[in-house]
């Protein structure tokens, strides 16, 4: 049996992806605020995004354990990128829930988005997170001064992204 379940979220997952976003550890290492409130992710569930692709991971039980999306560019020039993020509940941090994550985000990319470029911005403190990126690819392309308010204190981020090689001309 498998232990993780990867799915698109549906409005029924919005206590859940609340509880997941109210722990400090996701909602500080990523540009969210505190207390996210059960209306903020019921309208994000509800909306019909056609650039924004979300998907969640779940346990064999069902429980909820992280949450990662792509935000495709609408500027046509950029449309082969999207932004990446990512959140793992703590107590499942360290056991692959991330990398089966990434892996079915950067599936969805390259293999049904068609994208060239997906890049992410992470703090520069966040160890697991860099190592889970550099694992897939990802490489330090900048690092940003004092870029994000991080419980009172400005925090540089480094800005990553993975490009995928496109295939040959006439390569089926």
């Amino acid at each position: 049996m498998n232990r993780y379940h990867i799915r698109k979220p549906g409005p029924a997952d919005a206590a859940a992806l609340r509880a997941l976003m109210s722990d400090s550890l996701c909602y500080g290492n990523t540009l969210q605020l505190p207390y996210p409130s059960l209306q903020l992710w019921q309208q994000r569930l509800a909306g019909s995004d056609p650039l924004h692709h979300a998907l969640l991971l779940e346990s064999a039980d069902g429980q909820v354990i992280a949450h990662g999306s792509l935000w495709r560019e609408s500027v046509p020039r950029l449309a082969h990128g999207a932004s990446l993020g990512m959140a793992v509940q703590r107590e499942w941090q360290g056991q692959g829930v991330g990398s089966a994550l990434l892996q079915a985000l950067l599936d969805l990319a390259d293999n049904w988005l068609g994208l060239h470029r997906v890049e992410l911005t992470v703090f520069d403190d966040n160890a697991a997170a860099l190592a889970l990126y550099r694992k897939y690819g990802f490489v330090e392309e900048a690092r940003l001064r004092a870029y994000a308010l991080r419980a009172g204190r400005y925090e540089d981020v480094l800005k990553m992204a993975r490009l995928r090689a496109c295939p040959p001309a006439g390569a089926a």
